[in-house]
């Protein structure tokens, strides 16, 4: 038996007594063969019980979980208090249309020069378009969405046909993707077009549902089980602004983790260096985007799904406030932890697609009572003047605690640009119990993960799971129901400290990775790869959000010397999505000026 521990009720902790506590992963790290043979071992009755209990004790989860009285209530799911409005925002109805949300979006951002946006000069170097150029080169006549759609098919060609592969999609339809740009291409002749994203690409990760597709997960059997009859909410309003369908994006299988291996489909290259990992769960998303194929992605990020391969691959990446986007029709719809959520080259780009698939299911309009959805006012000259009255809150030692200096280097740089030039205050925070936390949300994702699979396990799906899936499996199966509520718990409790955080700052601030991208094992490819360790750096600053459902976006600040991304991450209170935006575009045309 374990030692009895009573936490003190979370109001009446003594914060001058809480000291910082470096995470360690006690985990074997493996791939290849190894990786196979300890999955037989963990699936056998006896030693595979022996190796969780062995590997959660080691973890402090037992401590935690079974051992610790926690005295707060259980919250099952983020609930959130009334919240203050957003200064110098624009408020939108989400019950409007996709069409109309886009439009009112479009007018907060910054005027449109295409003398400045589209440089026609072949020796410049690399730029993405943005949704604006394309809308612009359309009206205008300079391409068209079908002349578009057949370069994109070519470099999908020429994608599959690299050495080493890089698949970034698990499906795509060459006439179907040909089919939607010349619908596209023929509305604009007629003067037709629905909206900005009218003949804007977009591709779909592999756990939301897009027609013609069947939804897989990046399994080799989800689509067997889980047939698809109609477009995932977020897709069908996309659909309805004009976009045109890639195809589904590949992913680290079923979501189960942060690097983006996959031995089903091939594991996806990272754009900046192909010996090494997007980052995941959205490989697919994030990649296809960095390699300039689309303008933007939608992922999902139930752990850093969606910041981790966007910062690993340099470009934008949102998750927002719990309950803010509609999750029906993904494979996650009823979990407690995911949501639906844009990557894209540039903020204003995200912000775009953003405005297209915002709106809460029913079920939560009614639960969670969420504030009107709003878009900062890029294009009003006070927007500077309300980014200079951001108060930013960093906890420091938990702030340096990266793996590469580098990455606290870039990140410190463009948060002491932003305050010099804005004038934005810095202020020390403290965050109790981060290890708490990070053991609620594995047991919390955990179980949402289980609950999806548990049916198909018990049919005999469990068998073509890739090794790492299994392995996750095996822990998340042995989460009790009692320690479940404890986690439950404790979610309660981190509520309770971010809140009363959020009582003197605006916005937290955070590396989002704390490394840039690892390299990919060869030993990997094949039978795939479980390393907690380097999987603890790539999710030490994102669970937060996750856990007790804040709004969060990764943005790039620059490159290690090898080249690699870096990504800052702004954590916001909950449904503050236009205030993490503001400042996110801010640092973006610092960065980009500088």
């Amino acid at each position: 038996m374990g030692k009895h521990r009573v936490m003190v009720p979370v109001d009446e902790i003594d914060l001058s007594a809480v000291k910082y506590e470096q995470e360690v992963v006690q985990a074997p790290s493996l791939s290849g063969i190894r990786l196979k043979l300890f999955t037989r071992i963990l699936e056998s009755p006896f030693f595979g019980s022996l190796i969780v209990s062995h590997v959660k004790k080691q973890n402090k989860m037992i401590e935690l979980l079974q051992n610790t009285e926690i005295p707060e209530l259980p919250m099952f799911k983020p609930e959130f208090p009334l919240q203050e409005p957003e200064r110098g925002v624009y408020i939108v109805d989400e019950l409007e249309t996709p069409e109309e949300r886009v439009a009112s979006a479009l007018k907060c951002l910054p005027d449109y020069n295409p003398a400045h946006s589209l440089d026609e000069n072949p020796g410049t170097c690399f730029r993405y378009w943005t949704i604006r150029d394309y809308a612009h080169a359309y009206r205008s006549k300079l391409v068209t969405p079908l002349m578009v759609a057949e370069n994109i098919v070519l470099a999908l060609k020429d994608f599959e046909g690299k050495t080493p592969p890089c698949p970034l999609l698990v499906s795509f339809d060459v006439d179907d993707i040909r089919k939607q740009a010349a619908a596209s291409t023929q509305r604009f002749s007629e003067g037709k077009e629905i909206s900005v994203l009218d003949g804007i690409f977009i591709a779909i990760k592999d756990d939301i549902d897009c027609l013609p597709y069947q939804t897989k997960g990046a399994t080799t059997w989800m689509h067997d089980v889980r047939p698809v009859k109609s477009d995932a909410v977020s897709v069908s309003r996309l659909r309805s602004c004009g976009v045109i369908f890639l195809g589904k994006a590949n992913m680290h299988e079923l979501g189960m983790g942060t690097t983006g291996n996959n031995p089903n489909y091939g594991t996806t290259r990272n754009p900046h260096d192909p010996e090494r990992y997007t980052g995941g769960s959205s490989s697919g998303p994030a990649a296809i985007v960095a390699s300039g194929l689309c303008s933007a992605a939608l992922g999902t990020d139930g752990g850093g799904s969606i910041r981790i391969p966007s910062s690993l691959c340099g470009v934008v990446g949102m998750k927002t406030t719990y309950g803010r986007t509609d999750m029906k029709g993904s494979l996650c719809e009823a979990g407690t932890v995911e949501i639906i959520g844009p990557i894209a080259s540039s903020l204003e780009d995200l912000m775009l697609v953003y405005a297209a698939i915002l709106g809460s299911s029913p079920v939560d309009r009614f639960g969670l009572h969420p504030s009107p959805p709003c878009f900062p006012k890029l294009s009003a000259k006070k927007s500077t003047d309300v980014v200079g009255s951001v108060r930013l809150g960093r906890y420091t030692p938990w702030f340096n605690d990266v793996k590469q200096t580098e990455v606290l280097d870039k990140c410190g740089d463009a948060l002491s640009l932003l305050c010099k030039t804005h004038g934005c205050e810095m202020v020390e925070i403290l965050i109790p119990e981060l290890l708490e936390m990070r053991t609620a949300h594995l047991a919390t994702i955990g179980a949402d993960m289980h609950s999806i699979l548990s049916p198909h396990i018990s049919n005999g799906k469990g068998a073509k799971l890739t090794c790492e899936s299994r392995t996750s499996d095996a822990l998340f199966r042995s989460f009790t129901g009692s320690e479940y509520v404890s986690a439950q718990r404790i979610r309660r409790r981190i509520m309770y400290h971010h809140l009363e955080i959020f009582k003197n700052v605006d916005v937290i601030v955070t590396p989002t990775t704390g490394a840039t991208a690892p390299m990919i094992p060869r030993s990997a490819l094949k039978c795939g790869e479980s390393d907690m360790k380097t999987t603890g750096f790539l999710m030490r600053f994102i669970i937060a959000p996750n856990l007790i459902g804040l709004p969060a976006i990764s943005v790039p600040i620059g490159y290690d010397k090898q080249g690699l991304p870096i990504g800052l991450q702004l954590i916001g209170r909950p449904w503050g999505e236009a205030t993490i935006l503001r400042l996110a575009f801010a640092i973006e045309v610092l960065i980009s000026s500088y």
